[in-house]
């Protein structure tokens, strides 16, 4: 999720499709929930990364939500 420094802006949750940075670090590619487009995130302090449990196969890297509380 990522919450908005502006007031009254929605709080925005996207799912973690390619990982590019080493060991799950960003830049991240996401899909958001809200409008179902992809973009490259480098999350900032505004943001939280959480994991999903689903596993990883073989190289590919887990994936995960970037998010808000």
């Amino acid at each position: 999720m990522v919450r908005s420094a502006r007031l009254g802006r929605p709080t925005r949750q996207a799912e973690i499709l390619e990982v590019h940075g080493r060991d799950g670090a960003p830049p991240y590619v996401v899909r958001w929930q809200d409008t179902g487009r992809e973009s490259w995130v480098h999350p900032g302090a505004d943001a939280s990364v959480e994991h999903s449990p689903r596993e990883s196969h073989g190289d590919e890297p887990a994936h995960g939500a970037v998010g808000a509380e």
